[in-house]
């Protein structure tokens, strides 16, 4: 039974034009988009062949270009037995670096379709957010933001992905931390001022590790100022770097984007490396995903100039970048740090010290360094005091009650056996007239 396919009713139909002499040959080329001489060739094969003339020559044939069965048979294997949850593009990379399979994504996609291994999914109406142009050159605007997710497949520790994406070109710099602290955040920005300098601005949420969420708590003793910034706030300005908060997710999509994409592609490739441990998560991370991503993912700016600045040699990393607080000096030149006691060196104390407020800066590899003005003071952690044991208390006699033996007042008391109250009035009375008398 031959089968037309839209295509060739329509072109079946201006041949019939032409041959009724309703259309001339030249108008039929137009408008089938075709030259004269393939109208004449298709008129003489409706007349010979009927309406099969104007069917491809090449229809129901298999193709010259086909891939072997064998090539099909093993691609389909490799994917059921080692790559079943994986999409045919990731699957394709797989199986062109592992096992030699030179496979396009679409073929994949055909094959897996035709046997059952990956359905077609109807794509859903998604709601449309107003889209914003990339920024124009590398380093203008930063996404900084940070991912949960089971990285591992319960072979390891929980990890969380602090990732840093250009808004311009979408290189990406990123690590894997236990946890999403203001420390890990710190070091993760340590690593990208160190690589490539410090950008005009960072995009991030409102996370309260950028911004003070919540209203001051009153400080303890041993507190002498309340930060209304967060560390990282207070980092950025001393680095120079703006900050911007995003209202939505959406309004940093394109590192929300990245991390789908890691969620799909870093999850499997840790998995195929078997890492279980944050150092391996680590160490694939930095050698393979990450040179795979900014080399395939990334988009040329718009203006080759490179807006990052270089670190100057005001930007102390290990100063800037710690938990800096400040304290009051004592009258005894010591100051109270997370309920400890340290004292200033002798040859450090100048005026103006005592009484004044120092920086105390508690750095990631765990030091302490005290800062007051513009120099940096030694200090010694002051022991403690031993406690000295309260004296004993005296041992006291607990008293006994009374028994009634011992009320010698109440003894031959009886209310209702005394005499009168008017004959005791003039027994006193009496008794008072002799004493005067």
């Amino acid at each position: 039974m031959l089968v037309l396919s839209t295509k060739d009713r329509d072109r079946l139909k201006v041949l019939h034009e032409v041959k009724g002499e309703h259309l001339t040959q030249r108008a039929a080329a137009q408008q089938l988009g075709i030259s004269d001489r393939w109208v004449r060739a298709l008129l003489g094969r409706v007349k010979q062949e009927g309406d099969r003339g104007v069917v491809h020559r090449l229809r129901g044939r298999v193709s010259n270009r086909r891939l072997p069965e064998k090539v099909r048979t093993k691609a389909l294997e490799l994917v059921q037995t080692r790559y079943g949850d994986f999409g045919p593009t990731l699957a394709c990379e797989y199986l062109a670096k592992k096992h030699e399979v030179e496979v396009s994504k679409e073929t994949l996609r055909k094959w897996l379709i035709g046997a059952g291994l990956r359905r077609v999914k109807r794509r859903q109406v998604e709601e449309v957010h107003v889209w914003r142009p990339r920024r124009s050159c590398r380093g203008e605007l930063v996404q900084w933001d940070t991912s949960e997710h089971d990285w591992l497949e319960g072979r390891g520790p929980k990890l969380y992905l602090v990732a840093m994406i250009d808004d311009a070109t979408s290189q990406a710099y990123a690590r894997f931390v236990e946890h999403d602290s203001t420390e890990a955040n710190l070091r993760v920005l340590w690593g990208y001022l160190e690589r490539w300098g410090r950008p005009v601005a960072f995009y991030t949420d409102k996370g309260s590790v950028f911004r003070v969420n919540k209203p001051v708590v009153e400080a303890s003793d041993d507190e002498a100022v309340k930060e209304e910034t967060t560390q990282i706030g207070r980092a950025l300005k001393e680095l120079g770097i703006g900050w911007i908060a995003a209202h939505s997710p959406q309004a940093k999509g394109r590192i929300e984007r990245s991390f789908g994409t890691a969620q799909d592609r870093l999850v499997k490739g840790l998995r195929i490396a078997k890492a279980a441990r944050l150092e391996e998560a680590n160490r694939y991370l930095e050698q393979e995903y990450l040179p795979l991503w900014n080399g395939t993912f990334t988009a040329v700016a718009e203006s080759p100039t490179d807006a990052h600045r270089p670190l100057r040699r005001e930007h102390d990393l290990a100063a800037i970048l710690s938990q800096v607080e400040a304290r009051v000096v004592t009258p005894d030149y010591t100051i109270r740090y997370q309920g400890k006691i340290y004292q200033i060196a002798r040859a450090d104390i100048r005026a103006g010290l005592r009484g004044g407020r120092v920086r105390v800066e508690q750095r990631l590899d765990g030091s302490l360094a005290v800062k007051f003005r513009e120099r940096y003071l030694n200090t010694t952690e002051c022991q403690p005091r031993p406690k000295t044991p309260a004296p004993p208390k005296p041992a006291t006699t607990a008293k006994k009650a009374p028994t009634k033996a011992g009320r010698a007042w109440m003894k031959d008391f009886n209310l209702q056996k005394s005499p009168p109250l008017w004959a005791i009035v003039e027994g006193e009375r009496a008794t008072l007239r002799r004493e005067m008398g």
